[in-house]
């Protein structure tokens, strides 16, 4: 999922999501300035059923959403009360959590997607194996920055007539984009694991730091 593609996405994101209590992390920048806040907002885990679906069956339960007219009836929505995210069920079994903030309730989802279908008979009982694809993070770097020179800096990546943030791809020690806005907010999308963000968020604090420590100099 790009959500640098998604304006609307990003709007909801830098403010820490709608209606949804995100998992927060201050993170002390060791020998930096920054003190940075670090939000979970979304996290994209998979699972597999390992057999095909009937999605037009799910259509008499309400915990279901089926519409042949999105996406041709390939897909279906799974949400139930208690959950903060949904799941995506496609009629190959596969299945995707969306929405929550963290990796222990978008697995737990998964699973509630998977029990539900269980005890309706419609697959049959086996072990999901979880995989995390995504984790979208907003960090707070709580100061302004210097952004025309932020867009100066080597690897930094400005296109204004497309998007208003900076844009910069890390490749160690993980891989990573990073949305940076002049506010001092930024969005990190295409972690892993949740024990990615702090060296991700380092890596972030140290290119800000520099940035505005020119301008102070």
């Amino acid at each position: 999922m790009d959500v640098s593609k998604n304006p609307k996405m990003l709007r909801n994101m830098k403010m820490g999501g709608k209606g949804k209590e995100a998992t927060v992390v201050t993170l002390n920048t060791e020998g930096l300035r920054s003190m940075v806040k670090a939000t979970i907002v979304n996290v994209v885990a998979t699972a597999s059923l390992k057999e095909k679906i009937d999605l037009e069956e799910l259509e008499r339960f309400e915990e279901f959403r089926h519409d042949p007219q999105v996406y041709g009836g390939r897909v279906a929505y799974f949400k139930s009360q208690s959950m903060r995210g949904k799941v995506i069920i496609f009629s190959s079994g596969k299945m995707i959590s969306v929405g929550t903030t963290s990796e222990k309730e978008a697995y737990r989802e998964l699973e509630l997607a998977q029990e539900f279908l269980e005890r309706e008979g419609l697959v049959k009982p086996r072990v999901l194996q979880f995989e995390t694809q995504n984790i979208v993070v907003v960090a707070n770097l709580e100061q302004k920055l210097d952004f025309e020179r932020l867009v100066k800096t080597p690897k930094i990546i400005y296109e204004p007539e497309q998007f208003p943030g900076a844009m910069v791809k890390i490749a160690e020690p993980y891989k990573a984009t990073i949305l940076i806005f002049a506010s001092g907010k930024a969005v990190v999308t295409g972690l892993k694991s949740s024990s990615q963000i702090e060296a991700i968020v380092q890596e972030l604090a140290r290119i800000t730091d520099n940035v505005n420590d020119y301008e102070r100099s």
